[in-house]
């Protein structure tokens, strides 16, 4: 879809349709009363016959504009006549958007921006529309025989008055580079895992690296990793054909000797739980347990886009999860990278495996702080649902940037406690630490295990079991966390 910002008057404009807002009681925006004038009160003869309240998310399609060059007005609902917050304002674009999709329009000017949002700007607004939209407008199609989407949408002008141009530019630019890293997650996330494998996850790093010259990709192979001492992350690959791979994106965009920030996406692209095999309904949904690992491609896409001033190490340990006669068994003991010893209580918890070693290996890169995100423990989708991601760390101001960049990016994180208590549930007879804590605090004695790989620098960890992808109708990757890893990003480059 192309983006672009508008500051022509609306009158003058030439479009399938224009979006405007109205609020509640009757009352217009100030692009839907300039509409409404050149229109011989046409808007206020709609909300006369009560065909939209006005309240948040209602839209109404107006099909035939006389003697004017847009063809349709959607009126969008805002609620009541004061600022929006930040989740109102997605929803009413979320209305809008969606209520299009099903038409023949295929350029759309968007008058939304100019909306008064607590504590937002223009730059803000408008990188939310860019996000929204293309976030609406995403259908995976690649091995559908008919690749002919709902939506027909093909250009969205955003107005901006001249006086704004600069920040509504700005906010373009951000939401471009953003909403390409959520499409680039989540199509990696939807593919099926026959072919998206370790080695296709690999090839499209190396393809990142070919378009984007700030971008340096390197490849461990599972004899590289076994020369490392990595025993954790490769016990999990036993049971797979599929050979592991550890992926580095090397993005240098700060000065040379500044710390970079690393980030860690678990890349497990199938898991059937190894000997410890999971039930077989939903089992195809394990296709997203490299939905971290997606992430990091993503995020790593957007900050070469936006040309972040920042140094960005991405490291993605990429496996299956699979039962063999060599696989993983219950008991076994294990020698991670660190020279801890883990045994091995269930081997559906190999995530925790793969990202122990990955942890350690990111010491080498002298770190400012390091970020994983995994779709790691079933036990936060019970404790927390699908709104919000959980958040855990060993460090309170890395873990307030994460929930401040969340807040902007409306990207829900909640804060889970690290306590020392909860180490004792990982106590193992045989081995340093078991890798699972019993039923008890599952999230939790997740984190804290790998706080204990994590022990040198600066570390938070984000569990994405919840919030990666939709399941049920609406089965699909969500591209989350990538709004939230970006705006953090942005904050960096420019705190």
């Amino acid at each position: 879809m192309d983006y672009a910002i508008e500051t022509a008057p609306l009158e003058t404009l030439q479009c399938d349709c224009l979006i405007v807002g109205v609020f509640q009681e009757r009352q217009l925006s100030a692009s839907a009363s300039a509409i409404n004038s050149t229109t011989q009160g046409l808007i206020n003869k709609i909300l006369s016959r009560g065909d939209i309240s006005g309240k948040n998310g209602e839209t109404v399609l107006i099909n035939a504009i006389p003697d004017s060059s847009i063809e349709r007005i959607l009126l969008v609902g805002l609620g009541e006549n004061k600022p929006l917050s930040g989740k109102n304002f997605r929803k009413a674009l979320l209305a809008a958007i969606n209520s299009l999709k099903k038409t023949q329009i295929k350029s759309v000017v968007c008058s939304l921006a100019e909306c008064d949002v607590i504590a937002c700007d223009r730059q803000w607004k408008t990188r939310q529309i860019v996000e929204v939209f293309n976030d609406a407008v995403y259908q995976f199609t690649v091995y559908k025989s008919d690749k002919e989407t709902d939506s027909k949408v093909e250009k969205i002008s955003i107005t901006a008055p001249a006086t704004e141009l600069e920040s509504a530019q700005t906010g373009l630019a951000q939401g471009r580079a953003i909403a390409e890293g959520i499409n680039l997650t989540k199509l990696l996330a939807d593919l099926p895992g026959n072919i998206c494998t370790p080695s296709y996850l690999a090839g499209q790093a190396l393809e990142l690296g070919k378009k984007y010259p700030s971008l340096d990709i390197s490849i461990l192979e599972e004899a590289d990793m076994e020369k490392l001492g990595m025993g954790a992350l490769l016990s999990v690959s036993r049971g797979s054909r599929q050979p592991a791979k550890l992926i580095t994106l090397n993005y240098q965009g700060g000065e040379k000797n500044s710390k970079p920030i690393v980030l860690i996406g678990k890349g497990l692209t199938f898991d059937a739980g190894g000997i410890s095999l999971k039930q077989a309904p939903g089992m195809d949904e394990m296709k997203y347990d490299m939905c971290g690992g997606a992430t990091v491609l993503g995020t790593l896409l957007a900050a070469a886009q936006m040309q972040l001033p920042l140094n960005i190490i991405g490291l993605i340990p990429s496996s299956e999860n699979m039962p063999d006669g060599d696989a993983n068994k219950p008991g076994d003991i294990l020698t991670s990278m660190s020279g801890k010893t883990i045994e091995v209580l269930n081997t559906d918890a190999e995530g925790r495996l793969l990202l122990c070693d990955t942890l350690t290996y990111a010491e080498r890169f002298n770190p400012d702080v390091v970020i994983d995100m995994a779709t790691l423990t079933g036990a936060c989708l019970v404790a927390l649902g699908r709104v919000p991601s959980g958040l855990l760390g060993n460090n309170d101001a890395l873990c307030n940037d994460l929930l401040a960049a969340a807040e902007t990016a409306n990207d829900s994180l909640w804060r889970l406690p690290l306590w020392e208590e909860y180490q004792e549930l990982l106590k193992s007879n045989f081995a340093d630490l078991a890798n699972v804590g019993g039923k008890d605090a599952g999230t939790i004695t997740a984190a804290c295990f790998l706080s204990q790989f994590a022990e040198n620098y600066h570390w938070a960890h984000l569990d994405i079991a919840g919030t990666a992808w939709r399941t049920g109708q609406t089965k699909g990757a969500t591209g989350r966390p990538v709004p939230l890893l970006s705006q953090y990003l942005i904050n960096r480059a420019h705190g």
